[in-house]
This record gives structure tokens, sequence and C-alpha cells, in this order.
């Protein structure tokens, strides 16, 4: 059993829970986070400087069985990449517990 962690743009999540989806993933948290990143850098709107070294983001997380890792990264990356500085990263850990708590399942009986 594997955890995804998902760090992408705000405008991408709707295109990524749908690749997801196709891809098996139907359940995932997800925060608005904030975060700093290496590119720093000003921009001008309508003459004021806005400052953008905080980059605001989305972080997903969910869990799923490893037959479905390859695919769900497979949909990330297809689905959240512009090309662009910014685009995101994926992490993956491994679960070495799981347990539903209503009614005690462990393992990937605990994902359904």
């Amino acid at each position: 059993m594997k955890r995804v962690e998902a760090i992408i743009r705000k405008t991408k999540f709707t295109e990524m829970q749908a690749a997801l989806h196709e891809a098996g993933i139907d359940f995932m948290s997800y925060w608005e986070v904030r975060g700093v990143g290496k590119a720093v850098e000003e921009r001008s709107y309508r003459g004021i400087v806005y400052d953008t070294s905080i980059i605001e983001r989305i972080m997903v997380t969910f869990y799923c069985q490893d037959q479905f890792l390859d695919p769900a990264i497979k949909a990330i990356l297809s689905s959240a990449k512009t090309g662009e500085i910014g685009d995101g990263k994926i992490f993956v850990s491994d679960v070495e517990r799981a347990i539903k708590i209503r009614n005690g399942e462990e393992g990937t009986d605990a994902l359904n």
C-alpha cells in the first residue's frame, strides 16, 4: 500500500481529479497550501507590483494499493503538467499499516 502526496497548480486540480478517477482513485484529501520556491520575481498588474515568491498550490493526498500506483502517477503527470517552472511535485511513501475505524478491517480491506 502506498501514500501519494502531490502538490500541483490550483488551476489543474479539477483536471487532475478527473484523471485520478479514471485511474481508479476515487477518494482523496486536499488542502490549499502556500510555499516558497526557487523562482522569485515580481509581477505587475495595472500598475500594482505583486511579489510572487509565495506560491499558492493544492496539496492532494491519497492512499492506494500498489497496482494503482503507476496509473495514478501517470494520471497526475498527464493532467497537472504545463511544462513551466512550478508545476509541482509528487511524493510516494510506503504505508506500514492501515485500519478502518468503523469495523477494524486492516490492510487493503481498509481502503474499501
